[in-house]
């Protein structure tokens, strides 16, 4: 049981859950239920093989000692995949970060301790996040947006350097990473990464009203950015999600409930499954 809830948690949950536009609505208590199918899908993975063994060997199983070496090695594979992807991960996004930084520093106009201008006539805005966090513009930025526009993806950029969306979404890019070509899901990390924005995009309407940032995001929609920085810039497709977020209400009181409840669910389905297996051992 444990093994299938590892398969359905890694490769079934995911698609379903990316159909599921309503949680959009609620972006913080999704993104908490992403997470939740994450950790639960790996708590299941590693420990389902040791946990046969074990109950092999207490069965009397004869050759329990020779399932537990493959059983500890597909565990260990499971570990090693996930720690090997985050220091492939950790380390390109970075060494990346911190090379732009520098270029950044060298040609951009400091307009104060965190915001950079390049001498660009395409319109872009985007933010470095780590210790020594900056938020790029172009010139051209500041000649498309009047200054409530301006505003809005300021307080969009800003927005993900104080969450530290860079590493909710580099978590999911190295369970993304780690996990079996057939098993993986494109789509859980697509959604995550608009979740992401979802969330920014809130923090700027707080500041300024949906008007100013849905016509930032127009003007800046398609514009190229690193792979490694957060920016306001996305493709048509994803603006126009984000737009449509924008416009609707309030999410109903009772959706973050329900998507906690969901993620709490989630995660104790493992430790359940766990502990009604010592259980049934011990007696």
């Amino acid at each position: 049981m444990l093994a299938a809830l590892a398969v359905v948690l890694t490769a079934v949950a995911p698609r379903a859950m990316a159909r599921q536009e309503v949680f959009r609505r609620s972006p913080r208590a999704a993104l908490l239920g992403w997470q939740a199918v994450s950790l639960a899908a790996v708590v299941s993975a590693v420990s389902a093989a040791p946990l046969a063994v074990h109950a092999l060997a207490l069965g009397g199983a004869g050759w329990a000692a020779w399932a537990a070496v493959p059983a500890l090695a597909f565990s260990g594979l499971v570990l090693g995949r996930l720690l090997w992807s985050g220091h492939l991960v950790g380390t390109r996004l970075r060494a990346a970060r911190r090379e732009h930084r520098v270029l950044v520093d060298a040609l951009g106009e400091a307009v104060d301790d965190e915001v950079r201008v390049l001498a660009h006539p395409t319109p872009t805005a985007y933010c470095l996040p780590g210790l020594r966090r900056r938020v790029v513009l172009t010139e051209g930025t500041l000649r498309a947006l009047p200054g409530e526009e301006l505003d809005a993806v300021l307080a969009h950029e800003r927005a993900h350097l104080r969450a530290r969306h860079d590493l909710v979404l580099e978590f999911f890019t190295v369970l993304h990473q780690s996990a079996p070509s057939r098993l993986q899901a494109p789509e859980a990390l697509r959604e995550v990464r608009l979740l992401v924005e979802v969330l920014a995009d809130r923090a700027a309407r707080r500041r300024t009203g949906p008007v100013p940032l849905a016509r930032a995001l127009v003007a800046l929609a398609g514009a190229s950015h690193p792979e490694t920085a957060l920016a306001a810039t996305a493709d048509v497709s994803a603006t126009r999600t984000r737009m449509a977020l924008l416009a609707e209400d309030d999410a109903p009181g009772w959706l973050a409930p329900v998507v906690y409840a969901f993620a709490a669910g989630v995660l104790a389905a493992p430790l359940a499954l766990l502990g009604l297996a010592l259980g049934s051992m011990g007696a």
